[in-house]
Formats: structure tokens, sequence, C-alpha cells
């Protein structure tokens, strides 16, 4: 199958970087829903690279890929130095968070507060990019507190341009620093999709990838019309199989595993982390919402909850939760028969 869009931008659909979330466990999961739709860490500050366990921040599947690691600080040669370790790493791409509002990222002076010193970040880009072959991309929203003008999101992006940054994700909104906790900053202040439309059409050259509010393919295909790619939140990690026709719909591949074929790959996975140590709830947290809407999915939740989390849990329960799954899907289709 050839698909329209199949030769585009690489960055056509993307899996926003989730604290506490887009960890290499659900990333693994995502992989087996969809080939090549991009997908981005957890944001990692550059302090704690330079400092910390590095096989534990960076370290990831070769299924994986395209990965990219998102990086958060605000010192140029600390950036750099963390950028340089995560091209070594084997990442595809290295994107500084510019769009993060919370009271803790704030604090370390990087995130969304960092778009009011774009001469800053301009720097911080700059040293990334000349430290690395991968490309170097921004995260960032349409602005922060009272600065809410067009011509001020078009003019940092047009800085950032300047010392070669080609790739721009916009988050929809602008932030507000104080007030508001990271969850209303992704619902309270307004999206203004068209800003975003307006930015491609002034920058033509510039890849320019639109998030915030995004939830179904039908809606990605919509924006693909405007820009170069979308990037989807939350909406993955509350039913991942958003994603389940992504690859044949946008990128031509013959690719669309069923849930029970998604569980069983992950049951083979979770095998092998339990043998280097991983808990088996590291896993199965991100697989609670596998079966969503589905014949068993409250089971499936119910069974993961209450077992998996157990300490010394081991595979059986996720085997015994994917039997009682299937059970139900038998029982749900001799009634169809009927």
């Amino acid at each position: 199958m050839n698909s329209p869009l199949l030769q585009q931008s690489p960055y056509l659909l993307t899996v926003a970087p989730m604290l506490d979330w887009t960890d290499r466990h659900f990333r693994y999961l995502l992989r087996q829903i969809t080939r090549r739709t991009r997908l981005y860490t957890e944001m990692v500050v550059d302090q704690s690279i330079l400092l910390g366990h590095r096989p534990k921040l960076l370290n990831f599947n070769p299924e994986e890929h395209p990965v990219a690691l998102q990086l958060g600080g605000s010192v140029p040669e600390k950036l750099a130095e963390a950028a340089r370790i995560g091209e070594e790493w084997g990442y595809d791409e290295i994107n500084l968070n510019l769009g993060c509002p919370s009271e803790r990222v704030q604090g370390g002076g990087f995130g969304a507060c960092l778009m009011l010193s774009p001469d800053l970040v301009a720097d911080c880009m700059a040293a990334m990019r000349q430290a690395v072959k991968i490309p170097v991309t921004a995260k960032h929203r349409l602005g922060v507190d009272d600065l809410e003008d067009y011509g001020y999101v078009a003019r940092f992006i047009e800085k950032l341009a300047g010392v070669g940054i080609e790739v721009f994700v916009i988050h929809a909104r602008k932030a507000y620093l104080k007030g508001l906790s990271p969850a209303e900053n992704r619902t309270v202040p307004p999206l203004r999709y068209e800003w975003v439309y307006r930015l491609k059409q002034d920058f033509p050259h510039l890849t320019v990838v639109l998030n915030g509010g995004v939830r179904t393919l039908d809606e990605v295909e919509a924006h693909l019309k405007r820009v170069d790619g979308v990037m989807l939140g939350r909406a993955v990690y509350e039913d991942p199989f958003v994603l389940e026709r992504a690859d044949s719909r946008l990128f031509g591949l013959a690719h669309a595993p069923t849930r029970l074929e998604v569980a069983q790959a992950m049951l083979r996975y979770a095998e092998t982390q339990l043998e280097q140590g991983t808990p088996l709830w590291a896993i199965a947290r991100h697989m609670l919402n596998l079966f969503k809407g589905q014949p068993g999915g409250r089971l499936w939740r119910r069974w993961l909850s209450e077992r998996a989390c157990r300490r010394g849990a081991g595979v059986q329960v996720l085997q015994e939760a994917l039997e009682q799954v299937q059970s139900e899907i038998g029982a749900g289709k001799e009634k169809a028969l009927v």
C-alpha cells in the first residue's frame, strides 16, 4: 500500500514526552502497535545525565527507533554535553523542553519559563546543535502568561531558526507560570490551532509539528493538511490503541496487530525484563488500558491493578489476566452466534 503521506516528514506522527509515563516500557508497548510513529522519552534533566546513573536514565530497546531524547536544562555547556551523550547512546534526535510549566521545573530555570529568555534558548540550542550530528529540535508553547502574542512566538521561532533549528513541536496553548497546575495548563488555556497553521505558512522552510488536544487519527489527518506533523499525548496513554491504524493510514505499512497479539508480545517482554530485575508493575502499569472499551477490559484492568503490584509478582499474573480476557472474548462471540 502506498500512502500519499509516506514520503513526508519523519515527524508525521509522534507521541509526546510525558513525565512518569513515556519510559522505555511504555515505548516498547507502543512499538508493538505502531512501527513508524516517532516516540519521545520523558524529560531528562541534563545534570542527571552528567552526574547520574546513565544506563537507568538512557537505556532503551533497539525496537524503539525512531526515538528521541528530551532534555531539560538552561546551561548551554551542560545541555551540549548531555546531547552528545544522548547521541552516543543511540538516540535519533535531541529535543529541548521549553513547554513544561511545573513549579519544580521552573525552580530549575528551564521548561516554559525559558520562553521569556529567547537569547538564552538560542545559545542553548546552538551549543547542542554544534555538539551532535543528529537533529536538535524544540518543543514549546505559544507563549507564557501575558506574552500571548503571535508576533512574539514568531520572533521566538525566527531566533531559534537563526541558529539552525529546523523542527518545532508547538503545543498550541500558552502556559501560565503561576496559578495553574501542570494538568490545568494542558486544558485551561485555549487552543489556538490557527496560530500553528499560520506559523507553518510564515515559515514554510521549517518543520512544524502541532501538539495539544488531538485525540484521534481522523483529527491527525485533518491537521496534516496544514502542518508537517502532529503529536499525540494523553489520548495515547488513556488508550494505546488510538494508534491501531497509524501505520496503515499514515505510513503505508500493513501492520495492525490485535490487542491479544500485543499482550502476548508484552508477556514475552516482561519475562526478559523480570530476569533483569525489573518489577512487574513497572511494565504492567502501562498495560492497564490495553483492552479499554473491549470485552474483558475491566476484568483485565482490575486483575493487573490488584496483582501485578505485589512484591515478587511474576509473568503468570499477565498470563492469567490474558486467559481471563480470552475467555470473556470467547463467551461474547458465542453469545453473538446464538
